[in-house]
């Protein structure tokens, strides 16, 4: 029996992928990944686990990527709360260069998404305490970390809740 269904985005090779619950009054069972179920996982393993937490509604994280030849393949969830998750396509070349996909992932979707390398990565939270799950398919190099500015105006992605908070780190990266 799948545990998984995937569908494509509009950008190639994102994929939103959704967990079946099995469940009962006690509550419920799903398979968090599987790399047999979930083709598209980079390496195919996992090398990196980063969890986090964030206290406030309306905090963007991001906009964050790993450059070649660290360049990764994530797997982001949200465990608890709901947050507004995007995925902007860095791959020069690219007919979706610069474009970007937006997508909520919550506890109570039980969604995920699978970013693929070339694309930069960041949330805004949609609820308070929100924590996320990320899957790495190779480990954090911070000589090859870059960002891009969450506001660039090249990229205009329509956050859904005004800004509450960015750290400086994110809103000093530069605008294309």
């Amino acid at each position: 029996m799948p545990r998984f269904t995937s569908r494509p985005s509009d950008l190639p090779n994102l994929f939103i992928i959704e967990r079946q619950h099995l469940g009962d009054d006690r509550g419920f069972f799903s398979r968090f990944f599987c790399v047999d179920e979930i083709s598209g996982f980079g390496t195919g393993s996992i090398a990196q686990i980063n969890h986090t937490m964030t206290r406030e509604k309306g905090v963007i994280r991001g906009m964050h990527f790993q450059r070649a030849p660290h360049d990764e393949t994530k797997f982001v969830s949200c465990l608890k709360g709901a947050i507004f998750d995007v995925a902007v396509d860095l791959r020069p070349g690219s007919p979706t260069y610069l474009k970007w996909h937006g997508e909520i992932l919550s506890q109570d979707n039980a969604r995920s998404l699978l970013i693929p390398a070339g694309f930069a990565h960041g949330f805004q939270t949609l609820s308070e305490d929100c924590e996320l799950i990320y899957l790495h398919d190779k480990p954090y190099a911070p000589d090859a970390e870059g960002g891009v500015n969450p506001l660039d105006p090249k990229i205009n992605i329509s956050w859904p809740l005004p800004v509450s908070q960015m750290s400086a780190r994110d809103s000093n990266f530069a605008f294309l």
